[in-house]
C-alpha cells in the first residue's frame, strides 16, 4: 500500500475513529487502527469489539493495499510533524514508513487479515433525524442515565423509541428521568415500523461527538446492533439487551402549579449555591416560590446561603427540597431562555419542561 494525503485531513479521520482505540486491550490488533486504500480514497476502522467507526476520506492511492498500524502513535505523529502531506508506505510485513515535512518515520504494523470483520446486519427498521437534532437530544438527557456500577444494564444505556411517527429517547437511573421527543422520517422498504431499542451510553457519547451541525443521521436497526451513518462515516455498536421499565406512569398528568423561571438564572443560582458548598455532607438545595420571586437556599454544615431568581408567581408559598446535582444538569444541558417548573405538592414527582420535547422528572427529598 502507497497513499498520499492531506495532513489535516488524515487527522481528523484518525480523530474520528481513534477514541474507539486503547492501547489497554488484551488483543494487541485493537490497539490499531485498520487503513484499506482503493479508487482514490482511504477507509479507516477503529474498534473495541462494542462499539466500531468506519470513516472514508479522499487520498492519492498510489499502489491499493492494507495495513494497520498504531493507532495512538500515528496520531500523535500527525499532530505534531510538519508539513501539508503525509506519504505512508506499507511493505510485505505490514510495517510503514511515514513521511510529512522533514519527519521520517517507520511505524510497526500487524496483518490486516486478523483485523475484527464487521459481520452483515439484517436491518429491520430504519429512519432519518438531523444530526443537530439528535446530538441535542443526546446531550440534553444522557446524564441521567445509570452508571457502570448498577446491576440494572438496561439502565446504563438510552432507550430510543419509535411509535406512532415519533422518536422518543429516554434516561433514568431509577431517581430522575430526562426525556426527549421529535418527529422524525422513516426509510422506505422497511418491513416494521415501531419499536424500542437501548443504545449503550458509550456509543451515544460517540455518536455525539461525530455529528456536525448540518446534515442528517441514518439509523439502520438489526436484532441486536444499531448503526449511526453520517456522510463518509458510520458507527455500529451492539444493543443492550432487556426491557426498559415503563416509564409513562411516573409523568403527572396534570399539575396544581406550572411556572415559567429564567432558565440562566436559575442555573446561576443553583451553580453559585453548589460551588459554594458542594463538599458538605448535606447536598440539598430548596427552592422557594414565593410572590414574584424564586428563593434559593443552602444550610449545610459549613454554612448556608441563599439567591433570589425574581419570577412571576402569585400562588400560596412553596418550599421544595431536591438533590443539588440532579437538580442542577438539565439547567446547564438546556439552552431555552424560559423553562417551565410544574409541581402539585411537596412530596410528589416535579417535572422541569422545555416546550419543545423535553422534561425532566425528579423527586424532592422529604425536608429536615
Amino acid at each position: 500500500m502507497k497513499i498520499k494525503i492531506k495532513k489535516d485531513v488524515l487527522f481528523k479521520a484518525m480523530q474520528r475513529v481513534g477514541s474507539t482505540v486503547s492501547s489497554r486491550n488484551t488483543l494487541p490488533l485493537l490497539a490499531n487502527v485498520l487503513i484499506e486504500a482503493a479508487e482514490g480514497s482511504i477507509k479507516l476502522t477503529g474498534t473495541d469489539l462494542e462499539i466500531r467507526i468506519e470513516t472514508t476520506v479522499a487520498a492519492e492511492v498510489i499502489e491499493e493495499g492494507k495495513t494497520t498500524l498504531p493507532a495512538k502513535k500515528l496520531i500523535t505523529l500527525i499532530s505534531k510533524c510538519r508539513g501539508e502531506e503525509v506519504l505512508i508506505e506499507s511493505n510485505e510485513n505490514y510495517h510503514s514508513k511515514i513521511k510529512c515535512g522533514t519527519t521520517s518515520v517507520m511505524l510497526l504494523g500487524l496483518d490486516p487479515s486478523d483485523y475484527p470483520q464487521q459481520n452483515e446486519m439484517t436491518v429491520k427498521r430504519s429512519f432519518k433525524l438531523k444530526q443537530a437534532d439528535l446530538a441535542t437530544i443526546i446531550d440534553r438527557i444522557m446524564y441521567a442515565a445509570a452508571n457502570s456500577q448498577d446491576s440494572r444494564t438496561y439502565l446504563q444505556g438510552l432507550l430510543f423509541s419509535i411509535k406512532d411517527g415519533k422518536f422518543t429517547a429516554v434516561a433514568t437511573d431509577g431517581k430522575r428521568l430526562a426525556l426527549c421527543e421529535k418527529l422524525f422520517d422513516y426509510e422506505e422498504g422497511t418491513e416494521e415500523t415501531d419499536g424500542d431499542i437501548i443504545v449503550t451510553l458509550k456509543s451515544a457519547t460517540e455518536l455525539k461527538r461525530l455529528m456536525e451541525k448540518e446534515g442528517e443521521v441514518e439509523v439502520q436497526i438489526s436484532e441486536n446492533q444499531v448503526l449511526f451513518r453520517l456522510s463518509d462515516t458510520i458507527l455500529i455498536s451492539k444493543l443492550i439487551d432487556g426491557n426498559y421499565p415503563n416509564y409513562r406512569p411516573i409523568i403527572p398528568s396534570s399539575y396544581k402549579q406550572v411556572i415559567s423561571v429564567p432558565r440562566d438564572s436559575v442555573q446561576y443560582a443553583i451553580d453559585l449555591l453548589m460551588s459554594t458548598f458542594g463538599e458538605s455532607t448535606s447536598p440539598s438545595i430548596r427552592l422557594t416560590f414565593g410572590e414574584n420571586n424564586l428563593l434559593f437556599e443552602v444550610n449545610s454544615n459549613i454554612g448556608e446561603g441563599k439567591e433570589e431568581v425574581p419570577i412571576q408567581y402569585e400562588g400560596e408559598p412553596i418550599s421544595v427540597q431536591f438533590n443539588t446535582s440532579f437538580l442542577l444538569e438539565p439547567f446547564r444541558h438546556l439552552d431555552n431562555d424560559n423553562v417551565f417548573i410544574k409541581l402539585n405538592d411537596v412530596m410528589s414527582p416535579v417535572t422541569v419542561e422545555s416546550g419543545d420535547g423535553f422534561l425532566y422528572i425528579i423527586m424532592p427529598m422529604r425536608n429536615k
